[in-house]
Parts: C-alpha cells; structure tokens; sequence
C-alpha cells in the first residue's frame, strides 16, 4: 500500500490568484524564462481551474508548458490553458 511508504505528509493551503501567478513566475524563472510566457489571463484560467492548490497548478502549467512546445507557441494564453483542461485534464 502506498501510504505505508509515504514517511512524511505536508498539506499545503491552496493559493489566492496573486500568490498562483508569483507561484508560476517563480517557477519560471527557476528554469530560466527571462520574460512572461503566460499571459494574465491564462494564470487567470489556471486559479479557476486548480482553485490555488499548488499540485493542480502544476499539472496544468506543465500540460500547456507541453502543448505549447509541440506547437511551436512562445506564449501561453487562456485559449491554449483552456485547450489543455478540455482536452486533457477532464
């Protein structure tokens, strides 16, 4: 069972829509994005979708990372966010 392996448990509470769009910058610019790659409205669709938590921000954020590569996007924006929860994340 995986819980019996799980040694240490931490729940963290769930982000209000300034500190999702720090959250997602600082992790940006972790991996060395020297400008925005999602726009406001974007980071507006992943706080609605994720509701702040930090796992769901995450996943999202890595899909459309993904998505965008495959199609040669520079940017992401709502419409691609909105793309990757319909198609993948439902």
């Amino acid at each position: 069972m995986i819980r019996q392996r799980i040694d240490l448990q931490c729940k963290l509470a769930h982000f209000d829509r300034a500190q999702t769009g720090a959250y997602i910058a600082r992790h940006m610019s972790y991996v060395g994005a020297e400008h925005d790659v999602f726009t406001e409205a974007a980071i507006d669709d992943v706080f609605r979708f994720s509701s702040g938590a930090a796992h769901l921000t995450n996943k999202v954020c890595t899909n459309s990372l993904i998505y965008g590569s495959q199609n040669k996007h520079r940017i992401i924006d709502d419409h691609m966010i909105k793309r990757v929860i319909e198609g993948e994340l439902s």
